[in-house]
């Protein structure tokens, strides 16, 4: 290495320049590296080691598979028991059709993909997208416990906001934001970033101001706060700030309730054998719990659920279609119609415009 920096070293101008990052991102890939020529073999030295990065369809591997076992295992701590390959299958290998969009000269592609990273020709992380007409969506990562301090999540982020760029979409969605666990923390780092606020599905710059008032509460709404007005006894807000939020009353309120569960836990998936996940289940529709962020009865009733598609053995046809649609309430979890209309509730509507349901 120190002989490459010798015979190729960055230029003073380029150690000044702003950060470039889809020219920083590919740097690293095998196809990229410079092979300056070697003063004693006289000839291209070649890098030690192989780095590439493909993106692919979402397609199950017994290599992918491998990976997943391992990272559940080791860094979830799921029992072996709980991922056979057909739940992998389920969970990540089954995602939206893939196709491609051409308009005004441009291609794009859509669906659920796979970002593979491999060294020396070993697959060692793979995040999985969803890339929609707008954006692209993280929806997982996991990668080789063995190469973990690599730091896989940044160096996935940094290159999903490059398929993003390059690919033309408009957005980049990281996906769930806990600010109290420390594994999440990673995406605040990035800037500009909006959080959505669970009441009104605004999204909201996360600033140091925004950062603050989360390591205060355990619930947030700023559009809440901003409603209500500031606290009594608070130092007035400067100009252009959002007023802090007044305390919540005694009543049953989404901040009372939120107030409840502890702020200092992790989002994990659940470590217990499956036969006992029922029992975690409460019993009734979502829309009687009253959860902050959802989506109510009355607001999914106004949605079109009728022309949402369903996938039924390789073909999509629309729920309306399907007999006792009419029939069913929305509020009835033991019917299809109840399982579309609580899923759009807790996801949003946007959901209802580029995918399809797949329950069977």
């Amino acid at each position: 290495m120190s002989d490459i920096s010798l015979l190729k070293p960055l230029e003073k101008k380029a150690k000044r320049d702003k950060f470039n990052l889809l020219e920083s991102v590919h740097l690293a890939e095998y196809s990229n590296v410079k092979r300056p020529v070697g003063r004693k073999l006289n000839k291209p030295i070649e890098p030690a080691h192989k780095f590439k990065v493909t993106l692919e369809g979402d397609s199950f591997t017994k290599e992918k598979y491998d990976i997943f076992l391992k990272y559940q295992v080791k860094v979830h701590n799921d029992p072996v028991s709980r991922w056979g390959e057909a739940a992998f299958k389920r969970f990540l290998c089954s995602g939206l059709n893939n196709r491609i969009l051409k308009t005004n000269g441009k291609t794009q592609k859509l669906g659920s993909y796979h970002q593979c990273y491999w060294i020396d020709g070993r697959l060692v992380a793979v995040a999985v997208l969803d890339l929609l007409f707008h954006a692209v969506s993280s929806v997982y990562l996991f990668y080789d416990p063995d190469d973990s301090q690599w730091d896989w999540g940044k160096i996935s982020a940094l290159r999903e906001i490059a398929l993003t760029i390059e690919g033309g979409y408009e957005y980049y969605y990281m996906g769930y934001y806990i600010h109290s666990c420390v594994k999440m923390r990673y995406k605040g780092t990035f800037a500009p970033s909006y959080l959505l606020d669970p009441e009104s599905l605004e999204w909201d710059l996360l600033d140091q101001s925004y950062r603050e008032k989360l390591d205060k509460h355990k619930y947030l709404s700023l559009s809440r706060d901003r409603r209500e007005g500031p606290e009594p006894g608070s130092p007035k807000p400067e100009a252009g700030e959002p007023s802090a939020g007044a305390p919540a009353s005694e009543k049953d309120t989404t901040k009372s309730r939120a107030s409840k569960f502890a702020d200092d836990e992790d989002l994990e998936l659940d470590e217990e054998e499956a036969d006992n996940d029922d029992n975690e289940i409460p019993e009734g529709s979502l829309f009687e719990y009253n959860v902050p962020g959802v989506l109510t009865k009355d607001q999914v009733a106004e949605l079109d659920l009728d022309h949402w598609k369903l996938l039924v053995r390789q073909n999509l046809v629309d729920l309306e279609d399907l007999r006792g649609w009419e029939e069913w309430k929305l509020d009835d979890p033991g019917s299809i119609k109840g399982i579309a209309a609580e899923l759009i509730a807790a996801t949003g509507p946007k959901l209802l415009e580029n995918s399809a349901l797949v329950l069977f």
